[in-house]
């Protein structure tokens, strides 16, 4: 277990919240599940994705001048690796 420093009261409601947590899985394990399949998603789902067309990119000049600040070809965004 971990050696966690607890005041008297917090052992006092984390002891009782450990108790009624642990009733649960004792009231979980106490139940017969033979009969039920095991199952990694309660509603069945399938991977729901669109047929990937080729298509025209955006005109390089049309999104750089979108953009709020542009260093030649590129957009230029702020620094946020390395500072302190």
């Amino acid at each position: 277990m971990a050696r966690i420093a607890l005041t008297e009261e917090e052992v006092a409601r984390f002891g009782a919240q450990l108790g009624d947590l642990l009733g649960h899985v004792v009231t979980l394990a106490d139940l017969d599940l033979d009969s039920i399949p095991a199952t990694a998603q309660v509603v069945e789902s399938r991977n729901v994705m669109r047929e990937d067309l080729e298509r025209p990119s955006l005109d390089r000049e049309v999104v750089l001048s979108g953009a709020p600040q542009r260093q030649g070809a590129f957009v230029r965004v702020p620094r946020i690796i390395g500072q302190a």
